[in-house]
C-alpha cells in the first residue's frame, strides 16, 4: 500500500494539471454572498488554494482549522471557482448528515447562479441518484456533494478537475487515494481539524502544501470541556 502510495503521488507529481482561469465577477459575487466576515486567516487560506488551481501543477494541499473556523467557505469558493473555470468538482464527507448538510447549504449559495448540484447519499432518493449518475456522465451535473458513494464504480465524470474530502483523517488511504488514481490531474484539498501522523508528514515534508487556520471567526468561542 505505501509503495503504491508513492507511486501515485510521483506519477500526480509528473502530471501537468489543469490551470483555472483567474477569478471573474461570477467569482467575486459568490464570494460576496457569504453571511459573515471572513477572517484574515480564512482569506489567507482562500487565496492559497485559487493561487495553486491556476497553476499548471496538480494541487494537493491540505487545510487545517479547528471545526466552525470557516474551512468549508475555503472549500466551496475553490469548487465555485473549477465550476466557473469549465471542470466538475466533487466534495466527499465521511457521514451522510454532514454530507447533507453541505449539499443543502451548497445549494443555497449557488441558487443564483446556472450551477447544477447532485447529491450521492443514503439520504439522496434514489431518482436523485439516477439523475446525479446520468449528469455527472453527461456533464450536466456540474458538482457533486456526497459521502463513499461517490467512490462506486457506478460514478462515471465527464471533466472532474477539483475534489474536496471534508474531515479527511475519518477516510482510509484507500478511499482518499481511489479517485486521484482515476483522475491523477484533478486538484485535491483535503480538510482536517486533526490530521493524522502520516498527512501531516506529507505535508510538512513537502509532498503536500498546506494551509492554516487558526483565527476564530469574530463572537466564536473556545469549546470548553469538564
Amino acid at each position: 500500500l505505501a509503495y503504491d502510495l508513492v507511486k501515485l503521488y510521483a506519477e500526480r507529481s509528473r502530471v501537468k494539471g489543469y490551470a483555472f482561469p483567474p477569478d471573474t465577477v461570477w467569482d467575486e459575487e459568490f464570494a460576496q454572498s457569504f453571511p459573515f466576515e471572513e477572517t484574515d486567516d480564512q482569506l489567507q487560506a482562500i487565496a492559497e488554494v485559487k493561487a495553486d488551481m491556476e497553476k499548471d501543477k496538480v494541487m494537493d494541499r491540505l487545510l487545517i482549522g479547528d471545526v466552525g473556523f470557516g474551512k468549508t467557505e475555503v472549500a466551496f469558493r475553490a469548487m465555485f471557482k473549477a465550476v466557473n473555470g469549465g471542470k466538475q468538482a466533487a466534495l466527499m464527507a465521511p457521514t451522510t448528515v454532514l454530507a447533507q448538510q453541505h449539499y443543502e447549504n451548497f445549494l443555497e449559495r449557488v441558487g443564483n447562479f446556472p450551477v447544477r448540484v447532485g447529491h450521492l447519499s443514503r439520504f439522496a432518493s434514489p431518482a436523485l441518484q439516477k439523475k446525479t449518475l446520468r449528469g455527472l456522465r453527461t456533464g450536466d451535473i456540474d458538482v457533486v456533494i456526497g459521502t463513499h458513494r461517490i467512490l462506486s464504480d457506478d460514478v462515471k465524470f465527464k471533466d472532474l478537475g477539483f475534489l474536496v474530502i471534508d474531515e479527511e483523517q475519518r477516510f482510509g488511504v484507500n478511499d482518499k487515494e481511489k479517485i486521484k488514481a482515476f483522475y491523477p490531474n484533478i486538484d485535491v484539498l483535503a480538510l482536517s481539524a486533526t490530521p493524522i501522523p502520516r498527512t501531516l508528514h506529507m505535508s510538512l515534508s513537502g509532498v503536500r502544501d498546506i494551509s492554516v487556520i487558526e483565527e476564530p471567526p469574530q463572537d466564536r468561542r473556545e469549546v470548553q470541556t469538564f
